[in-house]
């Protein structure tokens, strides 16, 4: 769990959002998927995209904006990166426009 956390930071950080409120959401999304985890051990392997998913989410609910946004897409319109595969191992960040591998989690 804490190497799914900090994968996640390492991804805020690179896009400057390593910030309180920011980090406050990434701890009460990892405390969630701790439940998880105990209910499905060997989701284990898939808590890093799920958190990293869970922390876009909430941070766009919260009014913070699309995180991370696409930086590889400098003619298009803002967009963002998601997560691929979705509920899977070897996560990574994927544009949502084209889309096209961007970097695995954490390598932002």
């Amino acid at each position: 769990m804490l190497v799914a956390r900090a994968l996640v930071l390492r991804d805020l950080g690179a896009r400057r959002l390593d910030v309180a409120a920011a980090v406050d959401v990434l701890d009460a999304a990892l405390t969630e998927r701790r439940w998880w985890v105990e209910q499905w051990p060997e989701g284990a392997a898939f808590v890093a995209g799920q958190l990293a998913q869970d922390v876009q989410d909430r941070l766009l609910d919260a009014g913070v904006g699309r995180w991370p946004s696409c930086e590889s897409c400098a003619d298009e319109e803002p967009h963002e990166l998601r997560i691929e595969p979705e509920l899977g191992p070897d996560p990574q960040w994927v544009c949502e426009k084209t889309g096209r591998p961007v970097a695995p989690l954490g390598a932002l």
